[in-house]
Order: C-alpha cells, then structure tokens, then sequence
C-alpha cells in the first residue's frame, strides 16, 4: 500500500501558515511538533440542502443547493486546523477518484499532516449524503472497512502508538478498547473524546472504560443521560466528572454545559441563535473549538464560548469539513457583535469580551475553501 500520492507534493502542518496561533502563549522550546493527533474514516460527503421536508417514499425531491468536501474524521482535522492547530490525521483514503480530491483537499488545502495517513489500492472511499432540512439532517452512508495497516503494509507509517503530539481525539466506540489511547495518555498527551450511538441500546457505562485515559469528554445530551441513567444534562455532567476530569455536554439550541471534576467548577453557555443551513459537522467543530482554548489554557466559560461560537458559524455554510469558520470569519462576527452593541454592550458582548485578547488587530488571510457541488472541475484554459 502506498503511503502517500507521489503525484503529490509532500505537506506537513506548517503548508499553510496560519496568521493566527492560538497557543503562541503557550509555546515552548522541546514541544511536541503536532498539536493534536487523530485517526478515523474519511468520507466524500455530498451534502443537499434547500429541502422543504424530508423525502417522501416514491417520489422526487429536489434540493435548492448542493455541497461536496472531505467528511467523517476529516471534519474534526480541517476544523482543528483552521483555527491554527497544527494538526496530524491518520487515515486511509481510497484509491479512486474520490479519495484523491480528500487527501489534495485536507493536505494542500489545509496543510494537514498526512505523512501517517496511506492510499488503499483497490479500496474505494465511503461516501455519505446528507440531506438537511428544518434543522435537521438524515443520511445515507456506503463503505466498506479499510484493511488493517498490517495488511499488505509495512506498517511504518501507522504505528500502534502515535507520535508525541499536545492532544489526540479519539471518538469512543461502546465496547471497545482502544489500545493506542492508553500509550498517549502516557506520552503525555490530552486526550480528548466523544462517543458514537449506542445501537445495542445498552447504554452500558463500562462501555466507557478508555475515559481513564481522557482529559475530556464531550458527548451530547442524549448520551449523557443515557449513559448516567440521569433525566437532566446538567446531572448528567456532574456524574461524568466522577470518571473524567473535564466533563462536557452539548445542550443543542440551549448551548453547552461543563463541570471540571478536579475543581468543582461548572460554566455554561447559551447558544448563539442563527439560521442553520446544513448541521453538519457541528458538533466536530464543536470540539476542535474547545480543544483550541483548552490547550492555549483559557478559562472554562471562554472555552465553551469560542466552541459555540464555532459551531454557529460552521451551521451557516455547507459541508462538514469545508464549513469550519477560520480566524477571519471569528474576526469579521465579533467586529459586528462590537458594532452593534457599541452603544449599551450586551450579553454577546460581554460573553466574548475574551477575543479582544485573541484576534489580531488586523487580519487578511486569503478566503477559505467552501464546499462546491461537484469535484474535478478543470481550471480555465
């Protein structure tokens, strides 16, 4: 297997600079060269929206708009590293059509490290559609699982413990153990997590025993209650910090709720009210934010502010990963919150009075990329 397209000039985390580093502050001589690891399934996405409901059986529904980008574990790196992250992705791409626009998107689009990621000869890439519609979204995935690194594969490039890096991100798997969380944890890592549905419908809280490892665990409110066997998130936050130190869960259009279990301090936000077009990948974008503030070491509530604030932005573009907001669209919202509130400041202005520490005083970045509705187009001759 091929670990990388040598039709493809190599990249790294430093590809694309970024005009803002969050953990400037925070930077040391003998630091790790990644900020933050993680591994998983990439996807295509191909993502309808405009939808007036959902499809009904037997008929034909057309869409007002229609995006294409990078997907599944690629939404949490290219979130990551927009915000300045310097972010390493382990993954295996297919080797099709497909596969190659995912891997020329995430590396020489977003400069993410993609030296422990490989090409999959004869295995094509999943593919997820989405379809949104009044706040929601129903999808429909194909794929088949890549073959271990060891098949066929010197393995070199995917060890069983990752290089030594700030964070790793790691989505939970209920009843199974992740070996390389374990030998992070121990290199010094910050290991962030979220959980998949339970389709067992066991809702087992052992399920969970790669938590000793975490730093943090974000799940929604939903599995929170689930797992905890609470009817209140809130509740449902306060027992998980008895298993993790940082305990976090979304609340939807309520915001975000987080109790820190070595301290005893909670914080919540409320969400920032916004006109969704496609949620997907919020919830990704959710936690890179977090992830950002919490390794330039802000405070709780900043951090669940900026997470959210994150989230809101990504909701108003299309696509998962290529709706990830940059520092520019963090900069130009909260120029407008300061114009707007200049008079008698509000409560968004007092929430993220933070930023003015944060952002640059002037920023220009180039635009970022935005999701298209077809992949391949030829440049003009």
């Amino acid at each position: 297997m091929s670990s990388r397209r040598d039709d493809l000039p190599p990249a790294g985390p430093a590809a694309v600079p970024a005009a803002l580093d969050p953990l400037a502050g925070v930077r040391a001589d003998g630091d790790p060269r990644t900020d933050v690891y993680l591994t998983g399934s990439v996807f295509l996405d191909i993502i309808f929206t405009g939808l007036d409901s959902a499809p009904v059986r037997g008929t034909e529904s057309w869409a007002r708009g229609m995006g294409s980008s990078p997907g599944g574990v690629a939404n949490m790196a290219t979130a990551l590293a927009r915000l300045g992250l310097r972010t390493s992705l382990a993954a295996a791409f297919g080797d099709d059509h497909y596969g190659e626009y995912c891997w020329e998107a995430l590396e020489q689009g977003e400069g993410i490290d993609l030296a422990l990621s490989r090409t999959v000869p004869g295995w094509h890439s999943p593919v997820t559609v989405s379809m949104a519609y009044e706040g929601e979204r129903t999808m429909v995935s194909h794929g088949h699982e890549a073959p271990p690194p060891d098949f066929a594969f010197d393995g070199k490039h995917a060890p069983g413990c990752p290089p030594p890096s700030r964070a790793c991100i790691a989505s939970l798997v209920p009843g199974r153990r992740e070996a390389w969380l374990g030998c992070a944890a121990g290199r010094g890592s910050c290991i962030f997590a979220d959980v998949g549905w339970d389709d067992s419908g066991r809702w087992d809280p052992a399920d969970l025993a790669d938590l000793e490892h975490c730093e943090a665990f974000l799940p929604n409110a939903e599995e929170a209650m689930r797992y905890t066997r609470t009817d209140c998130p809130r509740a449902a936050a306060r027992k998980l910090a008895d298993r993790v130190p940082l305990a976090v869960v979304t609340l939807g259009s309520q915001g975000a709720y987080a109790v820190d279990g070595r301290t005893g301090e909670s914080a919540e936000v409320p969400a920032i009210a916004v006109e969704a077009l496609d949620p997907t990948g919020a919830g990704d974008v959710f936690v890179a934010g977090f992830v950002t503030g919490t390794l330039a070491d802000w405070p709780l509530t900043d951090r669940l502010a900026f997470a959210g604030l994150s989230a809101a932005l990504s909701v108003q573009e299309f696509g998962g990963s290529l709706s990830a907001p940059g520092w520019a669209e963090i900069a130009a919202w909260w120029q407008q919150v300061r114009a707007y509130e200049a008079g008698a400041p509000g409560v968004l202005r007092r929430q993220y009075a933070f930023l003015d520490e944060v952002l640059p005083a002037a920023y220009r970045p180039a635009p970022l990329a935005r999701a298209v509705p077809t992949i391949g187009f030829r440049p003009p001759a």
